[in-house]
């Protein structure tokens, strides 16, 4: 992205031991563009109120929330403001719809999880054993790709939900969601996607994919913390979710306990606009959808680099897919010979370096990949306002602590 994109970050110019810093550690959670700031400091100063009262404020906070609800669906590319849900987080939320889900299954049957995911995707469906649900995982390959062969074999008349990640925080795969989509169709069951690693780097489109469930987080887009639950039109009516007797019962209400965070959905609509504002097209999601098209190439090109160079070094290795693959995050799990992940990342930090170290709650995959014994990775991720200097001083940065 340009320089006008960058300059809207006010922690981009950030001065900390005489250098500015180097934004490594957007996989969890990115910087914050002053619209955004600027939207939720605006709505404390003049809107604050609970909602759905007869005065001013109050009106106020309907309007956040009907335009939040509005513009995620427009990000998500779905059928409406009534498919958009909103919690404290991803992992809340998907907590929150396995135990509504658990009401509908019967002991035997079975829900399928994956390898590769980040526990929030893991954890909620591993609970339901206790209920006597059989749940399976597809296994992860060395390369770091499912095995869509034993998803399928594992995929039968009595699976009633998939839960996959749509990519990888951990080394950036973007697994094949059209081809697990056509699998779960085959047997009827529901597809619910992790789209957390994915919604910041590439377009979605929920009624393309067919998706009955898809989850992301706004602050790993330039928003603030606020969870998000896409559901396909009609199928949360159908859940009996957790919720107080004086709750609405219907979608996307019923699943969202307890007053919302006002002032950080004011914040997600910003960030929402925000994207927008940088695309062009006939109408706002055309303008979501260039945006977003914009900075997957953007990103891309940069990965592209930082990944020929880490590869050149010597006792360095990116786990996970190659850089040249059909799909794939930004995103890169480096090991060296020579240096611990926690060692490393501080190393890196006390360059001005921002990354992150360890297994970033994908433990099942650092597990099976046999990197949790030695720490992990440290991982590096690039964002939209990363720039070539950024992945120059990185490459620099890696190469002298090695060194």
């Amino acid at each position: 992205m340009n320089d006008s994109f960058r300059q809207q970050f006010p922690s981009l110019s950030r001065q900390h031991n005489g250098g500015r810093l180097v934004f490594m550690d957007g996989p969890g959670g990115t910087q914050v563009p002053q619209p955004v700031i600027d939207a939720i400091s605006h709505y404390y100063k003049n809107s604050n109120a609970n909602s759905h009262g007869a005065f001013v404020t109050a009106q106020e906070t309907d309007e956040v929330l009907d335009g939040a609800r509005a513009a995620v669906a427009h990000f998500l590319g779905a059928e409406g403001p009534h498919t958009i849900s909103f919690g404290q987080n991803m992992t809340t939320l998907n907590y929150s719809l396995s135990r509504a889900v658990e009401r509908l299954l019967q002991p035997g049957d079975e829900v399928l999880i994956t390898q590769l995911d980040h526990e929030g995707n893991r954890g909620p469906w591993l609970a339901l054993r206790e209920l006597g649900i059989v749940v399976r995982e597809v296994q992860l390959k060395k390369d770091g790709q499912l095995d869509y062969e034993d998803m399928a074999a594992k995929l039968n008349e009595r699976t009633r939900l998939l839960a996959l990640g749509y990519a990888s925080n951990f080394m950036g795969t973007v697994n094949n969601v059209q081809r697990a989509r056509a699998l779960t169709y085959k047997v009827g069951a529901w597809l619910l996607l992790d789209a957390v690693h994915f919604a910041p780097h590439f377009p979605l489109d929920v009624q393309a994919i067919g998706c009955d469930f898809l989850l992301c987080s706004a602050y790993k887009f330039y928003g603030p913390h606020v969870g998000i639950l896409y559901s396909r039109p009609g199928l949360l009516d159908r859940l009996p979710a957790d919720r107080l007797r004086t709750a609405a019962q219907e979608a996307p209400y019923s699943i969202e306990t307890g007053t919302l965070n006002h002032a950080a959905l004011a914040g997600v609509k910003s960030a929402v606009d925000f994207i927008a504002s940088f695309g062009s097209g006939a109408d706002y999601r055309s303008c979501v959808v260039d945006a977003m098209n914009q900075i997957h190439h953007h990103e891309i090109a940069l990965a592209k680099k930082l990944y020929t160079g880490l590869s050149a070094l010597d006792g360095a290795r990116i786990i996970g897919p190659p850089i040249d693959a059909s799909l794939r995050a930004p995103t890169l799990a480096l090991h060296t010979q020579s240096l611990r992940p926690e060692a490393l990342a501080r190393k890196l930090a006390g360059r001005n370096i921002l990354a992150w170290d360890g297994h970033f709650y994908a433990i099942r995959a650092a597990e099976v990949l046999g990197l949790l014994e030695t720490g992990g990775v440290t991982r590096l991720g690039l964002s939209a306002y990363s720039s070539e200097e950024d992945v120059e001083l990185v490459l620099e940065g890696v190469r002298a602590c090695m060194g």
